[in-house]
């Protein structure tokens, strides 16, 4: 069973949303604030965070980048703003999913799940059919879910960043709209808005580029998308 963390400053809110997904098979636990957060972590191990932005003390954005420079823990943020700005703070500080309140419980639930099913590794017996692609110097290996550089140091990517670079590993030296990003990242149902995509590229071209100003792996197709330019190898 598969253990979530709802980190939230309405007591209400945290009491629902742990009703709700022990009832779909989750177990579920609450924190109303980081401090509770930090309590939580450094005695539990989870698979997920659901972070609400508006948090008492240090906010929901200054827990995202902790949880993200601390390891490969997933993160849905929760915000009750509107202005896409705060989508793209978050996806910069490496969320891997955005949801606005008011919100519909299924919705989340789902988006939950589909975060967890890009985290979660291919098993041992998929071994033998998942590649590793070798590009620019780096080596992505789909089995461990690693990027890893030429001397084999590991660069940490949020689930949606690792997502991303395999859709673009596997269809190297074509022009991809943002709309067939989102459809090979993160399936057709997904319902993103392109900025997202946007901000993704930034950030991976920061990890992988030499001078991401002047990227030369991921390049930009004025008007229509991206192209991953570097030629990939599959192993």
């Amino acid at each position: 069973m598969q253990r979530i963390l709802i980190v939230d400053d309405d007591e209400e809110i945290r009491s629902l949303l742990q009703l709700f997904f022990q009832k779909h098979g989750f177990e579920a636990d609450t924190a109303g604030s980081g401090a509770a957060m930090d309590a939580r972590l450094a005695r539990t191990t989870y698979d997920l965070v659901i972070l609400d932005v508006m948090l008492p003390g240090e906010d929901g954005f200054s827990l995202c980048k902790r949880l993200r420079g601390g390891g490969k823990l997933p993160v849905i943020m929760v915000t009750g703003v509107t202005d896409p700005t705060d989508r793209i703070v978050g996806l910069e500080l490496g969320a891997d999913d955005y949801v606005t309140k008011p919100f519909d419980a299924r919705e989340l639930l789902a988006r939950v799940r589909a975060v967890l099913r890009r985290s979660e590794a291919p098993q041992a017996s998929d071994a033998h059919a998942t590649p590793v692609f070798r590009f620019s110097g780096w080596r992505l290996d789909i089995l461990r879910r690693e990027l890893r550089s030429s001397d084999m140091t590991l660069t940490p990517l949020s689930s949606g960043e690792f997502d991303l670079l395999v859709a673009f590993a596997q269809h190297p030296q074509r022009i991809l709209t943002r709309e067939q990003l989102i459809d090979l990242s993160r399936g057709p149902a997904h319902d993103a808005f392109d900025r997202s995509i946007d901000v993704q590229v930034s950030r991976l071209r920061r990890k992988i580029e030499e001078d991401p100003g002047d990227p030369e792996i991921i390049r930009t197709v004025r008007n229509v998308g991206y192209i991953f330019a570097s030629a990939v190898e599959r192993q």
